[in-house]
């Protein structure tokens, strides 16, 4: 059975859905800034290890790095929150890998770790900066 609607709306609760806008808004510009940072990594790894810079001419089997990153996709897509959060982690792994590849390898391979690690702090960025406002989000939610 449906709850009566109360006789007059306070002045808070209409208030609460505009000022909710903009956070919807952020929510909505982190996610897709998180899953085309993700996108582009998995671009990169794949192009990187088969024909930009190879380890080994014709490209090398260090191109499934790429597979660990398209697992997290369909999470990102579905907004749960939970990937958010290990995304987060996991792309620490191919931030080292950028860094250390960025400080070993010739001039292509150098240039692409650089692009790798600044995608890395993009995700990282994007994803921490989600989780962040979905909480903020959902703090309000509860509290109006």
């Amino acid at each position: 059975m449906p709850a009566p609607a109360s006789p007059a709306a306070s002045p808070a609760s209409a208030a609460a859905p505009a000022s909710c806008a903009p956070v919807a808004t952020d929510v909505a510009a982190t996610r897709w800034l998180a899953v085309g940072s993700l996108l582009g990594l998995v671009v990169l790894c794949t192009a990187w290890e088969l024909w930009l810079a190879p380890l080994r001419p014709g490209g090398s089997w260090l191109a499934l790095k790429a597979l660990p990153l398209a697992v997290p996709l369909a999470g990102l897509l579905k907004r749960r929150m939970y990937t958010y959060r290990w995304v987060s982690l996991l792309v620490w792994l191919y931030f080292t890998e950028g860094v250390v590849r960025a400080w070993s390898d010739a001039a292509p391979g150098r240039w692409l770790a650089l692009a790798e690690i600044a995608l890395c702090l993009l995700l990282f960025a994007a994803c921490a900066l989600h989780v962040r406002l979905r909480l903020r989000a959902g703090r309000a939610a509860a509290a109006a």
